[in-house]
């Protein structure tokens, strides 16, 4: 895979923090590692989005009810990516 040097501007205390965690891991590897995971959740996102968009299209407006339904799930598989596997150190 193609890699590509870029410069970063980082929340201080976050990058403190990454750094303290990942120890002797590379840096790099765990910047690429939350940009797939955000690339992964906004692919998610968008399938949703489509997802709604076909359904208002074939079946009309869709109630709200429904959309709090989609909202409900949608952070529900947030929490659910956010949680580190027992047992597992993420990264």
């Amino acid at each position: 895979m193609a890699r590509e040097k870029v410069t970063l501007t980082l929340d201080a205390v976050q990058l403190a923090e990454l750094r303290r965690l990942a120890g002797a891991r590379s840096l790099s590897a765990a910047v690429d590692s939350a940009v797939a995971a955000y690339l992964s959740r906004l692919r998610h996102l968008n399938a949703i989005d489509e997802w709604l968009a076909d359904m208002e299209r074939d079946h009309g407006p869709i109630p709200n009810e429904t959309l709090e339904w989609a909202a409900q799930l949608v952070e529900q598989w947030d929490r659910q990516r956010t949680r580190p596997a027992k047992g597992r150190r993420a990264g």
